[in-house]
């Protein structure tokens, strides 16, 4: 009798665990390769153009959050498209570099990504500004495309 009690309580363990654990969304067939470090540098490669047109592809469309170092925050891409217009017409070149601690997080139809970014930043009156600030995005896979959904740049407090 011991021995039917245990293996049922081992069946019914096993049975429970295996339903407790955490489901992952499959990736949508349609979807591109999830998102890697070149990906993440083409963004900034195309935030090096100074011309937010060029990085619109990446960012989805809608009411969506994304904080910058300046202004604080913006609650869609048109609304960070046009403001970024303004803040980067007083620089005259860009250069964006994701460093190695990127990491990349893919969980189903979403991708979480950080990294430090290294910049160096050329104003139309010649002054080069260089630093490091931090990179958090959410990627979201929208009909087979990946798209920011979300995204943090800060800078440390100097």
């Amino acid at each position: 009798m011991k021995r039917i009690a245990t293996v049922l309580f081992c069946l019914l363990a096993l049975t429970l665990s295996s339903v407790a654990q955490a489901k992952k969304s499959p990736m949508k067939k349609s979807a591109g390769p999830a998102p890697d470090k070149a990906y993440l540098q083409k963004i900034w490669d195309g935030w090096a153009t100074l011309n937010p047109d060029n990085v619109a592809k990446y960012y989805a469309t809608g009411p969506h959050t994304f904080f910058d170092i300046a202004p604080l925050k913006y609650g869609s891409w048109d609304e960070y498209h046009n403001t970024v217009k303004g803040v980067v017409a007083g620089y005259k070149s860009a250069k964006f570099t994701v460093n190695d601690d990127a990491a990349l997080h893919p969980h189903g139809d979403l991708v979480w990504a950080t990294s430090t970014v290294a910049e160096e930043m050329t104003t139309k009156a010649g002054k080069v500004e260089m630093g490091n600030f931090r990179w958090t995005v959410v990627f979201e896979n929208e009909d087979g495309k990946w798209v920011i959904v979300h995204e943090h740049v800060s800078a440390p407090v100097q």
